[in-house]
């Protein structure tokens, strides 16, 4: 039995810790936001590294498309893939996703932003992801007839092998305690952005311990945390526990 795990996140999350946890597994693949190049390409965003990611990773989406529901590389039984739910674009076609089992991470907003608009600089909602994942998981639920299996990242930092336990038996493959830790630094897979973006988890060696943040939102991006906090909520009630 193969399995394509397609987990839809939005930025600033333990997106990298999760797929780092997946990694250690022997039977698994891991392919880090495979859609980003795309993304970019189309959207012209001045992230950080633009130029260099679009001519190092595939940026056109049909052929990154083909590439995910193709047959999972190094003979591996378990395809892991994390997405940003924002780089998948509206005019990018939904039928292949018929193909993954979708699953969804998510953060409490406020401190999300505010990490956010720290890298960035002045962000609307639609670059924090939670439209899109509200979008999506309604739309896999309408698809599937089932409830999508949806991760809160303060659960798994509070009770990582939990939590991880749970969402292994959600989607039908069995806990392995290789997930809870790993080795340190950067890792063949990662996306070009590593250097970038995942100095915190390259020194990591599994989950942090939660902590909880004191963060203040500043008052032009108040509606933005709101609206955040709205959609959060809707996703946070169907979080598995």
């Amino acid at each position: 039995m193969s399995l394509r795990l397609a987990m839809w996140s939005g930025p600033r999350n333990i997106s990298t810790a999760m797929m780092r946890s997946f990694d250690t597994r022997p039977d698994s693949f891991v392919s880090d936001e495979p859609l980003y190049s795309a993304y970019l390409q189309i959207t012209g965003l001045p992230h950080p590294m633009t130029e260099e990611i679009i001519a190092t990773h595939d940026p056109n989406w049909e052929s990154v498309v083909q590439y995910l529901t193709g047959p999972i590389p190094n003979g591996a039984n378990l395809w892991y893939q994390k997405h940003m739910s924002h780089h998948l674009l509206p005019e990018m076609d939904r039928d292949w996703l018929d193909q993954l089992t979708n699953a969804f991470l998510i953060r409490e907003p406020r401190a999300m932003l505010v990490s956010l608009i720290d890298r960035l600089g002045p962000v609307g909602i639609q670059d924090t992801g939670l439209p899109q994942q509200l979008e999506l998981f309604y739309d896999q639920r309408e698809r599937t007839g089932k409830i999508p299996v949806v991760v809160d990242s303060q659960d798994v930092l509070r009770n990582p092998e939990g939590i991880l336990r749970q969402l292994c038996e959600n989607i039908g493959i069995t806990f392995k305690t290789t997930m809870l830790s790993w080795e340190s630094g950067p890792r063949a897979t990662d996306g070009c952005w590593g250097p970038h973006w995942y100095h915190s988890t390259n020194n990591s060696t599994g989950f942090t311990p939660y902590r909880a943040k004191e963060v203040e939102v500043l008052d032009e991006f108040e509606h933005i945390a709101q609206e955040c906090e709205a959609i959060y909520k809707e996703l946070h009630a169907y979080r598995i526990r």
